[in-house]
Order: structure tokens, then C-alpha cells, then sequence
């Protein structure tokens, strides 16, 4: 069956199609029920995981960029103390002190390997 099968393979694919059996086959010896389907599956899961907090923290970018942009030059804001600071020459600077931003950052270390929310138990790695 292997040798038909690569034999309908065209040459300069032949390395990659026995590289993908071997590892199909070491796969399914690691978990005979799913095979590389279950790694495949996990893999899935992750890049997804992964794909919604990239999102999440390039809106807390976007959030934070525009809390900077928008200072106010009159200096009437509440969130926002000016204070004066005078230097020798008799110039002066104002300096806006605005309060810590509180910005919600989820950890990338959690309990949750798969990142499908289901906190898993027991068993092994399978991929």
C-alpha cells in the first residue's frame, strides 16, 4: 500500500509524503483513537486561543494609544494635575501627572493548556 501510494506521487514530493506517513504512523501508535487528528485538533485550538488575545491586546494598543492622544492642552481635566516646575533660568515646564490606567492584561500562563476552556485532567500529552 505504501509503495502504491508513493508511487502516485510525484517525485519532487516523495520526501514530504514519506516524512507525513512516518509521522502519521508514530501518531496514531502515541494515540491509536485519533492519530495526528487529535494533535491537529489541539494545535487548532491553540491558534485560535492565541488568535483572540492577540486581538484582545491589540485593542488594549489601540485603547492605551488614544488615553495618550488626547491630553488636554488647557489643563482643566480633573484625572489630569498640572504642576509647574521652575528652573533656574526662569523658564517653566508644565508636567502632566494623569493617574495609573487600569488595563486588564490576561496571562498567558494559565491552567488551561488547550485553550478551549475546558480545564483538562489526567491523561497524557498527545501531540
Amino acid at each position: 500500500n505504501v509503495s502504491k501510494l508513493l508511487n502516485e506521487v510525484q517525485a519532487h514530493q516523495r520526501e514530504d509524503a514519506v516524512n507525513s506517513l512516518a509521522y502519521e504512523a508514530e501518531a496514531r501508535i502515541k494515540d491509536p483513537v485519533y492519530g495526528c487528528v487529535g494533535a491537529i485538533s489541539v494545535l487548532q485550538r491553540q491558534v485560535i486561543r492565541l488568535q483572540k488575545e492577540l486581538d484582545a491586546t491589540n485593542a488594549d494598543l489601540i485603547r492605551y494609544s488614544t488615553c495618550t492622544d488626547h491630553i488636554l492642552p488647557n489643563n482643566q481635566h480633573q484625572d489630569h494635575q498640572a504642576t509647574r516646575i521652575h528652573e533656574d533660568g526662569g523658564g517653566s515646564s508644565l508636567v502632566h501627572q494623569s493617574p495609573p490606567a487600569n488595563f486588564y492584561y490576561p496571562s498567558p500562563w494559565n491552567n488551561d493548556p488547550l485553550g478551549d476552556g475546558n480545564f483538562h485532567t489526567g491523561g497524557g500529552d498527545n501531540i
